[in-house]
């Protein structure tokens, strides 16, 4: 059976036919939700991890390597990329798709806290994670500039206070900072007079801790009421040092 006669048999219905079937798909074509870039939420996890001070080096033999190696353990991870600078680490996970972003969470989580006693004592806290979406792209960059502020003042001004009153706007995951760091102070020491004195690296570290150590400084009791005495004596420019 020849399926092409009835149409070369009616020329008039196969024109009317084919005529329709092109306005039908031209109709549900504009009717098709079709999107150039289509939004698949990749469940991906950053850890991060700080050590002031460190390079990044260091930061990525003595804290990335031990994080990688833990977090690599966790089922699903499809992909698993670090990122080590002065004195912090990054670790980003991307897991399979059907991978639950809540249960992978909890799983490095578990992973970070089994993780804690191959990284440095001298951490200042522990590592800490959040949920990402590599397809979310930034909508805005602000720069900052000053005739009147050094770059770690505005770097400071920049993370205390821009940035925590743009994360409280309703719709903003989240809000980056970079382009500088924290005001910090650097310490270089003579070993021959340590020598002298009989003094290591480890002492002049415990008295510089010691220094910039928030504790009260006493308290007073009334009763059953009791105040804890503060004093802001924290050393925070460089002459603060000297002394010690």
């Amino acid at each position: 059976m020849n399926l092409s006669a009835p149409f070369i048999d009616r020329p008039v219905a196969t024109t009317l036919l084919t005529i329709g079937l092109a306005l039908a798909g031209a109709a549900a074509f504009r009717l098709l939700p079709v999107s150039p870039l289509p939004q698949v939420d990749f469940p991906t996890i950053s850890v991060q991890a700080s050590l002031p001070g460190a390079s990044p080096e260091t930061m990525a033999a003595t804290v990335a390597t031990p994080l990688e190696r833990s977090l690599g353990r966790i089922a699903g991870v499809t992909e698993m990329t670090s990122n080590s600078s002065l004195g912090s680490t990054r670790v980003t996970l991307q897991f399979e798709l059907n991978r639950d972003i809540d249960g992978a969470a909890r799983d490095v989580q578990a992973a970070l806290n089994a993780a804690r006693s191959l990284l440095p004592t001298g951490l200042p806290s522990n590592p800490t994670y959040r949920k990402v979406n590599p397809a979310d792209a930034p909508i805005m960059i602000l720069a900052l500039t000053s005739d009147t502020m050094t770059q770690g003042q505005m770097y400071d001004a920049g993370s205390t206070i821009i940035a925590q009153k743009l994360s409280q706007l309703q719709g903003v995951g989240q809000v980056q900072v970079g382009g500088s760091s924290l005001p910090a102070v650097r310490v270089e020491l003579n070993p021959q007079t340590l020598n002298k004195y009989g003094i290591g690296f480890e002492d002049v570290r415990a008295v510089l801790a010691a220094t910039n150590a928030n504790r009260p400084k006493g308290s007073l009791e009334e009763g059953d009421r009791h105040w804890q005495i503060y004093a802001n004596d924290q050393a925070k420019v460089a002459g603060d040092y000297l002394p010690l």
